[in-house]
């Protein structure tokens, strides 16, 4: 069997690639750069996550998101892929020791803040590492063209610089326009990239606005039509979210909260709590 579909198998519970993963998968394989633009739920953590897995060294993961790290690295320990995360919840003592872990080559993955990329400790660690690619997530951050420029994704470049041995450069994206595409080409400077666009469009997304005159009246009735699923319900201020909260617990829902002003540990337990069901709405 082919060693790439058996782990495929073995790690992600898919016995075939979805459409563009493969020719992703091969590109980084093969050493070389790509730029994956596939829409959200399509597997474009898969593509940089098996090849990883099929490599000597460490795969550094640049992501914007500190919920979305977690996430990542909880699902791959579930799937028995050694991998960590980097980034500001983590105390000085627990990044040391994630680095420790990863000098004893515990990882194949760790998932980093941008920012960290301009720190000289964290420097010093990739500099003594075998950095087998560097995957740079929403990469549409580095481009003023984005939704959600971050300055910080263009330093990514100036940190492949100073390591002894250019790795693969990798990044990925669900939404692009030529615009932008062209700047995470040139901002990254991706080397001869591979470059895969399997389009935009979410099938099993359905969108419809409403301007109900009691938006929490309406907010319950569909709750109530939906008493078997759960769901994720956005507020504009922390105020809201509190307030919409306390609502739905007194009136016997299933409901945890996440915002800004919460403690690091409170965010984590809410989360956990809605990832595993244990709360079914999530404010």
């Amino acid at each position: 069997m082919d060693r790439k579909i058996y782990l495929l198998k073995k790690h992600f519970g898919y016995d075939v690639f979805r459409q563009g993963q493969e020719q992703l998968i091969d590109s980084i394989l093969n050493e070389q750069d790509c730029l994956g633009v596939m829409p959200t739920g399509s597997g474009k953590s898969l593509c940089y996550q098996l090849p990883a897995i099929l490599s000597s060294g460490i795969t550094l993961v640049v992501s914007p998101l500190i919920s979305l790290m977690k996430d990542q690295v909880d699902a791959l320990t579930q799937s028995g892929i050694q991998s960590a995360y980097i980034n500001s919840s983590l105390s000085y003592t627990q990044i040391d020791k994630v680095l420790n872990n990863a000098r004893d080559g515990r990882y194949k993955i760790i998932y980093i803040a941008p920012e960290r990329l301009e720190m000289d400790s964290f420097v010093e660690f990739a500099k003594q590492t075998e950095i087998f690619m560097v995957t740079v997530d929403e990469a549409h951050c580095v481009s003023q063209w984005g939704q959600d420029f971050r300055p910080s994704y263009r330093k990514i470049v100036e940190f492949i610089k100073k390591l002894p041995r250019r790795p693969v450069v990798s990044a990925f994206t669900a939404t692009a326009t030529d615009d932008v595409r062209s700047d995470i080409i040139e901002l990254l400077e991706l080397n001869n990239p591979n470059i895969v666009i399997t389009g935009f469009n979410r099938v099993n997304l359905y969108y419809e606005v409403q301007k109900p005159k009691d938006k929490y009246s309406a907010l319950k009735e569909y709750i109530q039509n939906n008493s078997d699923k759960s769901g994720i319900v956005y507020c504009s201020t922390r105020d809201s979210v509190e307030s919409i909260s306390t609502q739905l617990d007194r009136d016997g829902y299933l409901v945890t909260l996440y915002h800004a002003g919460l403690s690091e540990k409170e965010r984590d337990i809410n989360q956990d709590d809605f990832l595993y069901d244990r709360k079914t709405i999530f404010v």
